[in-house]
């Protein structure tokens, strides 16, 4: 299934030196793009309806999706509710964005490369505030010269950042925001993202090795097995991540696996599961790192999901050592990164563009943003 975007301007008015024909300097508009969560605990079910109404989640036309949404929503309200119970009632994600908005507004105001222009960041949220409306509508009043769209979502996912770019994109209308706009569709393997891991990864990795040759289980959010047969490059760029920060340690002969969590519904998903692998770590009597490499703040899936539910499961398997490694949140090699992105993509010529600028999945993934060859 070919996944559409608005085909937005790229270009802008500027002139040299980041100022604007009229004096006023260059104004760039980055927003970050991420899922969102609850802010109290009559949040959640709300919360889980928002998640379940979306089309590229529930694939359903309507009113179909509305009742499926709101059957499920209903349902795990209560054990959701138990689980940000063990998070103060709410998500830190929102309080995790806004650090590293905070850090990387802070390096691209200090870049000479963008003296005498000005950059602020802003978050939008898919699910819970602030969402796209409500952002849109500051943007807008920011009033910028180039909006560049940063999904906190290093691989690719017509469940993630394409539903993300959509509901900005209709958000943008409905609020009259016209400014040229650009998306960074994915940056799967950029080098800032992988060494941050890396770097992470490094010292866990040496105080598990008291426990035996460690074995590192890459750890993604899983998807429904028919999302990417039907094109979404989501598992392929997942892979991909896996390889680099295995290379990126340097580890000779490192133990590792790529793996799914979350799972969710009687569909089948894609795998290996993670839980499946904690439990095969048991039966090989092998310590553990689990690395939540698409995730890169923390959240339910990784300060409950792995810290608490998987690190029970791996006591109950019989793994003699768990260890969660911590996303990358404000490491300063990953907010590097990012804007290092950003100036390569306001720097660029297309709507959308890769980390690399054009287009790194193979053809045969229809859900790919990109243009075909």
């Amino acid at each position: 299934m070919s996944q559409q975007f608005p085909q937005t301007s790229a270009s802008t008015t500027a002139t040299p030196g980041n100022q604007m024909s009229g004096g006023r300097p260059r104004r760039v508009a980055v927003v970050l793009f991420n899922l969102g969560g609850p802010d109290a605990p009559e949040a959640v079910r709300p919360f889980l309806f928002n998640l379940f109404a979306d089309p590229a989640i529930i694939r359903l036309p309507n009113p179909f999706r509305f009742l499926i949404a709101s059957l499920i929503s209903g349902r795990r309200a209560k054990p959701a509710t138990a689980i940000y119970a063990q998070l103060g009632g709410k998500s830190p994600l929102l309080e995790n964005t806004e650090a590293q908005a905070a850090a990387l507004e802070g390096i691209l105001g200090a870049d000479p490369a963008t003296a005498g222009a000005e950059t602020k960041v802003f978050i939008a949220m898919r699910y819970w505030h602030p969402m796209s409306a409500e952002t849109a509508a500051r943007v807008k009043a920011y009033d910028p010269d180039l909006v560049v769209l940063l999904p906190l979502y290093p691989q690719f996912s017509t469940t993630t950042t394409a539903s993300s770019a959509k509901a900005w994109h209709e958000a943008a209308r409905t609020v009259g925001l016209t400014a040229p706009t650009k998306l960074l569709c994915c940056y799967p393997t950029q080098a800032g993202f992988i060494d941050a891991t890396a770097d992470l990864i490094r010292p866990l990795y040496e105080a598990a090795k008291a426990h035996g040759r460690p074995r590192v289980l890459f750890s993604a959010h899983g998807l429904p097995k028919k999302v990417v047969t039907a094109g979404d490059p989501y598992q392929w760029q997942c892979e991909r991540t896996a390889e680099s920060i295995a290379a990126a340690l340097g580890i000779d002969d490192l133990d590792w696996i790529n793996c799914y969590q979350s799972r969710v519904g009687p569909m089948e998903w894609i795998g290996p599961s993670t839980d499946a692998e904690i439990r095969r770590a048991g039966q090989d009597g092998v310590p553990i790192l689990v690395v939540p490499m698409a995730f890169v703040s923390e959240h339910s899936e990784t300060l409950v999901e792995i810290e608490v539910e998987y690190r029970h499961l791996a006591r109950q398997a019989g793994v003699p050592h768990f260890t969660r490694v911590p996303t990358v949140g404000v490491h300063p090699g990953f907010i590097d990164g990012l804007a290092r992105l950003v100036r390569q993509t306001v720097a660029g010529r297309a709507a959308i563009c890769s980390q690399k600028g054009d287009r790194i999945c193979p053809s045969n993934f229809s859900g790919c943003p990109q243009a075909r060859p």
